[in-house]
Parts: C-alpha cells; structure tokens; sequence
C-alpha cells in the first residue's frame, strides 16, 4: 500500500474518485420540492390604476407563501403578460422584495408604465395586465395556480424616459451628422433643456448621439417619436427648447433679445446678440457707475425678452442666486457668476462690477451652454 500512494499519478485518481462520489451523493441529498403559491391578497383582480409615472407612487402585489418541502428558502418572480395570455412567453418578470425573498413587491408606476408599453397599450390609453407569481427553490420553478388581472390608464408621456437628449438636423446649428449632435441639459428627471439658434429646415431629438438611437420630433406643444420634424423658423431664430419626456410635452419660446440692465439707473445700456453655442455676447459695452451720497453704486443683471408660441411676450431677468451681495474681487470664485432665472425688479439680485470696470469698456458675454452651470464673464477693456 505504502508504495502505491507514492505513485503521483494513481494518488490524484483516487481524490478524484473521493470527491465525485462525495458531489452525487450531495446531489442526491438535495430536495428541490416546493408546492406552488395558491391566494393572492393584492391588488384586487380588475383594480384599476391611473398611473402616474412622474410620481413616486407605486402598487403593491401581495401573496402568500410558497412552502419548500425541507423548510428552506423559496424565491418568487411576478410574472406579467397581455390580457389574454398565458405566461408561457411573459412579458415582463420582476424579481419581488427583498432580491426575491420576501412574498410581496412594491412597483413604481414608472415601472408599471413601461410593462403597460410592452403589452402594446399607448399612451393615453386604458388597457389590461394579466399578473401571476412564481416561487422557485434552485432549478425547479412552481407557477401559481391562480393569476389576476390590473387595468390601467397610461398619461401622455414616454414609458421609456431618456437619460441624455441629443439635437440635431439640417435646422439646427451642428447640422445632420448624429455625431455631431448638441446634447440638452437635464434640469429635472425626464426634462431637457436647450437655447439654441434654428433655421429653415429639419430637425431632431435622440437618445443618444451613435448607433440607432429613439428619436423625436415636436408637432405644436407636443413631443412624439419620429423623424425630421419640421423647424418652425422662417428665418435664423434663437428659442428656449423645454421637452418634458414625462408628460410628452414641449415649450418652445423665442429669445427676442437679452440686455445688459444697470440698476442705479433703472435703465437698459447694452444688447447682447447671440453668437452660437447657446450664447450671447455684447462687446465695448460702456460701464459708469452711478455717484451716490453714500459712494458709487454697481449693480448690474441681465434682461432677457421672450416670445411665447401664443404670440405672447415676457422677461426674465438672468441674476444671481443672492439678493444682494458684495463687490467681487480677484478672489471671487467662478460660482459667484452663475446665472439664475429672476422675476423682474429693479434691484434684486443684482450682481456688483469690479471696482477697475467703472468708467471702462466691457464685453460680457452670457453663457447657457447645456453642459454645465449657467454663467456669465465680464471682461474689462
């Protein structure tokens, strides 16, 4: 015997030999026995939903428990499929709460929208989800003896909402190439926003900029899938672009002009034209400050006209986000610049020139490019 195990070869034989017979006698250990989920508790069958995905609202699906046969842990999935089928080919599967554990799962509406787009029901429409669950203990998956149905009502809007939003087309500033294409800002969950200059032509929005992406197009206030919308200028316009993919919406407003507005004197004193790239610039602009009692007095903002799609005009005043501040210096960090969107005052939120601007020329120049913070520069002559 003592020789034989000294024989490398014949010693790895005989390890092997041990652990196979050890792996099936394992397997032949494993019971895999589970009985099936037989009552649901919620939601009722035929509940209906008005689903609103831009919420944090949500439907929860309840059962009671599969049982394994050895008392060990059982696994569920919801199982979706359209009115009428029969889940051998579902739709949609989630795992429940818990990553699988627990016999109930919470879903969003947002979720449940796009389940209700797979099943084919558009938006704006009403249309039924057939639901079941399946418990499973390793390889052996039990369906319920029972399903149910949930009717629901989808809003105007997108089931699958984009998380970048790109523009392009023969309209637009970058033109057709998909590579090339201007990417929005997101300002919100589901909200994009752009300033940018279109002409005559076609234009659109994607999900990305490679590939074949989703597209988009406006027709009036409304956000659609498609391609090559048509641009609503006649001539080389400026607009504020607001898509809302959650409610399949769209503003689409003219920037008229913007203007340099200096507070002391209630009055504008420079125009700044748009330039491309979402922004607009205004050179040898003269600045004086105005002589008061107390010293001389700085205040500046911005004044944006606007055009609604209605015909109707309005201003913003593009200021800072403190309603009063101090004279900025070389210190001052790049933040202090930002622009935000004001109501129109005289006085509020104005910001303050360098002391070495007055009695000097300037260019400013606004900056609304989607890829970062709005912000201005004051450059002094």
């Amino acid at each position: 015997m003592k020789k034989m195990l000294t024989n490398p070869l014949l010693l790895l034989s005989l390890i092997a030999g041990f652990f196979l017979a050890g792996c099936d006698k394992d397997e032949r250990d494993i019971n895999m026995n589970l009985s099936e989920v037989t009552q649901f508790y919620a939601p009722n069958d035929n509940v209906f939903v008005k689903l609103e995905p831009a919420t944090a609202a949500s439907v929860v699906f309840e059962w009671d428990q599969a049982r394994a046969e050895d008392g060990s842990l059982v696994m569920y999935e919801v199982a979706f499929d359209k009115e009428g089928g029969d889940f051998k080919q579902p739709i949609y599967k989630l795992a429940s709460d818990g990553n699988g554990v627990q016999p109930k799962l919470t879903l969003s509406h947002k979720d449940l929208n796009r389940i209700a787009n797979f099943a084919g029901i558009g938006s704006l429409e009403t249309g039924k989800l057939k639901w079941t669950v399946q418990a499973s203990k390793g390889t052996n998956v039990k369906q319920a003896t029972i399903s149910r149905t949930i009717e629901v009502e989808r809003p105007a809007g997108f089931a699958e909402i984009p998380t970048e939003v790109y523009l392009s087309g023969s309209a637009t500033e970058t033109g057709a190439d998909l590579a090339m294409a201007v990417k929005l800002k997101s300002t919100s969950p589901g909200v994009f926003e752009i300033y940018t200059q279109l002409k005559p032509g076609t234009f659109q929005f994607s999900n990305r900029n490679t590939g074949t992406p989703n597209t988009f197009i406006i027709e009036g206030t409304a956000l659609k899938e498609g391609t090559e919308g048509t641009s609503p200028a006649a001539a080389p316009t400026v607009y504020r672009m607001v898509l809302d993919f959650n409610n399949a919406a769209v503003t689409l407003t003219e920037v008229v002009k913007v203007e340099y507005w200096f507070a002391p004197r209630n009055a504008i004193e420079g125009t700044l034209p748009y330039i491309g790239g979402s922004k607009f610039k205004g050179e040898n602009i003269p600045v004086a400050f105005r002589q008061e009692s107390w010293g001389r007095d700085e205040r500046y903002k911005f004044r944006m006209s606007l055009k609604a799609a209605d015909g109707s005009t309005f201003q913003e005043d593009w200021a800072s986000v403190n309603q009063d501040n101090n004279r900025p210096d070389a210190n001052t960090p790049a933040a202090w610049y930002n622009l935000f969107k004001q109501n129109v005052s005289q006085w509020d939120y104005s910001f303050k020139f360098r002391t070495e601007a007055d009695n000097k020329n300037v260019d400013f120049t606004l900056d609304f490019s989607p890829s970062g913070a709005y912000t201005h520069k004051v450059d002094i002559k």
